[in-house]
């Protein structure tokens, strides 16, 4: 078994990475850990723009990854350290989480934590989650993979992933915001993450025949760096892979009451919109939502079709920011 600590703390590259893993190795089994800076993982079935507050994340400069397993969104920062185990599939019971998640339960019983497996894919300590794991099968290989909150900031990860369930209506996988924990409320105040991480290291030498360290090539930084480029720093990828969905938002500002309701394709393109209210404007409505259509439901290109628009046109005296913060 290869075990591999990442070197990075950037979420693209570790989500790149576990891909990475998958075809670089097609036949070893394989022990991943990292420690993300801040950062937003969704599941691969999510509607992303339901599952984060959009403001916040760009505000505080937080990360949004697709990841390629299942599952809910959930936050990263460097109080939280994340394990990956690669298997070849059928090498192990596709819906058993117990078989990995046991290095993790052992540590933490023999540093007194009361730890344990509840349900299909949790870790709780005394009824409260602190890990929650998911998997996938590809390249005839089955990755389960965890994440586990040490010391993370548990306000951030609230505002993070606070969203208006009002203003989308998909069919999209929704998170499941359980009670969560830090370790750190049963553990000596002067661990930390790394160090958790060093003890599932030792663990796993221990306790798995063949288990050695593996340092990455600068071929692998390469090929990870092109799988970044190409997939997991694209909007296509964390924001357009989307589901389909419904989205509608409203505000009052001083030029008027506006209702925006867009409907948006499976790789996020705008296929319809209606904007209500009641402002004054010389130009007609439908005209401008006429413009939205084939455009991505993205700030960034609202953004720049916008600045080719003269807005009060259609909404009388407004701003071009009171439109946009419209569509987030």
């Amino acid at each position: 078994m290869l075990i591999i600590d990442s070197p990075s703390h950037d979420a693209y590259f570790n989500i790149a990475l576990e891909e990475y893993l998958l075809y670089k190795y097609p036949t070893e089994d394989i022990f991943l850990l990292y420690i993300n800076a801040p950062s937003i993982i969704v599941g691969k079935f999510q509607n992303t723009l339901a599952e984060i507050n959009l403001d916040y994340v760009e505000e505080k400069g937080i990360k949004v990854v697709r990841r390629m397993s299942g599952g809910g969104a959930v936050y990263h920062d460097l109080g939280n350290l994340n394990f990956s185990f690669h298997t070849l599939l059928g090498k192990n019971d596709f819906m058993d989480f117990s078989t990995f998640t046991a290095p993790v339960i052992r540590i933490l019983n023999e540093l007194d934590v009361p730890a344990k497996l509840e349900g299909r894919n949790d870790l709780l300590v005394e009824g409260r989650k602190f890990s929650g794991n998911a998997k996938l099968a590809r390249n005839g290989k089955m990755i389960q993979h965890g994440t586990i909150l040490f010391n993370s900031d548990m306000s951030v990860l609230a505002d993070a992933l606070k969203v208006n369930p009002l203003k989308f209506v998909d069919k999209a996988v929704k998170s499941n915001r359980a009670r969560v924990i830090n370790l750190i409320e049963y553990l000596p105040s002067e661990m930390n993450a790394e160090d958790l991480k060093e003890l599932l290291i030792e663990e796993i030498e221990d306790t798995t025949e063949g288990a050695y360290m593996y340092t990455l090539t600068q071929e692998d930084f390469d090929g990870i760096a092109k799988l970044i480029n190409e997939k997991y720093n694209t909007w296509d990828w964390n924001f357009g892979f989307s589901p389909k969905y419904n989205f509608k938002n409203a505000k009052k500002i001083p030029a008027g009451f506006i209702e925006v309701h867009l409907d948006v394709e499976r790789g996020g393109t705008i296929n319809k919109a209606k904007i209500f209210g009641d402002f004054f404007a010389s130009e007609s409505i439908e005209d401008f939502e006429a413009l939205l259509i084939g455009k991505n439901h993205d700030y960034n290109e609202l953004n720049a079709l916008f600045e080719t628009i003269d807005l009060t046109n259609y909404f009388g005296k407004v701003t071009k920011n009171e439109i946009l913060d419209l569509f987030k």
